[in-house]
């Protein structure tokens, strides 16, 4: 059976009622929300927007959209930075009902969660049990646990924890064709054939829904320092860094680096972060040790690290939190860069990630490079130095008009893209591929890698219905294809 529009959306509002179906035609139908990207950069279009409250109704709509050739394009909290969510038609799945906590097993360290759940109560929940979910970035308030497993999100916590993929033991998903895979199993030792859970983690909607996962959870910290040292250059980073590890590894569980320029737009725009240091440094590392043992003495570990490197030049300073209200204020810097970026003005985005041993290469390299074609840009580098990913931003040139600057988007990502692929490295760390990077994969993706993903859409998904126009490149002939 087929369908036309109409019929789907009169068969939608039928399903779903007045609190689950808006098409803009209501006094209370806003849908723009729901088509446009959160930064204002991708508008898209849609027939309405479905808001089911259940796996069920999540099977239900999808059937009816296979049946119309009707394509699906899923929203959580609309905090991605790549424009995966925006639709470009069809009708847009909404998580944000589907937000249950299901279950929670203290004695399995696990907790079932549907994927309209923000992230920030799943980590309430969590440590009200005496439990962490560690997932941790700045959108945990409004980003939603679907979206994050969605697109694999990383965070400040990687480093000890692992990717969102990392946390999740089982998921359940509605497929393109309306059925449901239920693998909600709370095992960490499951070796049954294919482990399907990683097709959907990092998929960015393309292959089905996950409307349910189980979250691997671990221990409360009872100990915790952060402390934030002030740095000579980039090399001094990475042995500090390798000290810290060296002396306490499972402890350390943030290393974040920002630039003095990160600080200073900082600074300048986000009230009471000034004052930190008497003196400015190129570098600073945010670094934080936790433990669930209450009795550790990580501040005697961490002065352990600190005064050798300090006296040795290692490193020029340090600030060692007395409290949880300066231990925030130090996190309030770190995740206030983005926010003070766009107060400061239009910036080009780089998340990119090099092996943790060659981010002072890349630094050099990269900043040598950019120069030479801009010499007035300013390079805006911070980000989770502990795992290798850093977020290689520039912001415009005080002295240049925004559209030149614009029109370098394309040079200074070919730029920075081509030196993170010589040193064997990613051009999406963390963020995913959505729309704005489909060029980019297609450029530096070999041709088995882009086959192999093609075809596993086409097995799952062949009326390409899950999101189409994201992540995977559209068919380029391979005379002309891009090549690095």
């Amino acid at each position: 059976m087929t369908m036309d529009n109409e019929t789907l959306k009169n068969e939608l509002q039928d399903l779903l009622g007045p609190k689950g179906w808006l098409d803009g035609d209501g006094p209370n139908d806003d849908i723009e929300p729901f088509i446009t990207e959160w930064r204002g950069f991708w508008r898209g279009s849609c027939i309405g927007v479905a808001k089911p409250a259940s796996t069920e109704e999540v099977a239900k709509i999808v059937t009816l959209c296979a049946q119309a050739a009707t394509p699906i394009s899923v929203i959580g909290g609309n905090t991605g930075l790549v424009g995966g969510g925006v639709p470009g038609g069809g009708i847009v799945l909404s998580t944000a009902r589907l937000n249950t906590i299901r279950s929670m097993d203290p004695d399995n360290l696990t907790m079932t969660v549907e994927a309209g759940c923000i992230l920030a109560h799943i980590q309430d929940t969590a440590k009200q049990a005496g439990m962490l979910f560690p997932l941790s970035m700045a959108s945990q308030g409004s980003c939603q646990i679907g979206g994050n497993l969605s697109t694999n999100a990383g965070g400040v916590a990687v480093l000890r924890y692992g990717n969102a993929r990392d946390l999740v033991l089982g998921l359940e998903v509605v497929l393109p064709s309306g059925e449901i895979w239920n693998n909600l199993k709370a095992l960490r030792k499951d070796n049954t054939g294919y482990d399907l859970k990683h097709l959907f983690m990092g998929a960015e909607g393309t292959l089905g829904i996950i409307t349910a996962a189980v979250l691997k959870l671990s221990p409360q910290p009872l100990a915790r320092e952060t402390a934030l040292i002030a740095l000579p250059d980039v090399e001094a980073a990475l042995k500090a860094f390798t000290a810290l590890r060296g002396a306490c590894y499972d402890a350390l569980t943030a290393f974040e680096i920002i630039s003095q320029s990160a600080l200073e737009l900082v600074e300048k725009h986000i009230a009471g972060t000034k004052g930190l240091f008497t003196q400015t440094h190129p570098y600073y590392a945010l670094v934080e040790l936790t433990s669930t043992r209450p009795m550790d003495s990580l501040r005697d570990i961490l002065l352990g690290c600190l005064e050798p490197a300090l006296e040795s030049g290692i490193i020029s300073d340090a600030l060692i939190a007395e409290n949880e209200s300066q231990a925030t204020s130090f996190w309030h810097i770190r995740e206030s860069i983005p926010q003070a970026q766009v107060l400061e003005g239009p910036s080009i985005k780089h998340d990119i990630s090099v092996p943790i041993s060659a981010i002072p290469v890349f630094m050099t390299r990269a900043k040598q490079a950019i120069l030479q074609i801009q010499p007035d840009v300013r390079i805006i580098a911070f980000g989770h130095m502990g795992d290798g990913n850093l977020h290689y931003n520039l912001s415009q040139p005080i002295a240049m008009d925004d559209h030149e600057f614009r029109a370098m988007w394309d040079d200074f990502n070919r730029i920075v893209h081509d030196i993170v692929m010589d040193m064997d490295g990613s051009f999406s760390a963390e963020h995913g591929i959505g729309q704005l990077k489909r060029r980019d994969l297609a450029r530096y993706a070999s041709p088995v890698e882009i086959e192999l993903m093609r075809s596993v859409k086409s097995v799952l998904d062949p009326q390409n219905i899950m999101n189409p126009g994201k992540v995977i490149p559209d068919p380029i002939d391979k005379k002309t294809r891009l090549m690095p």
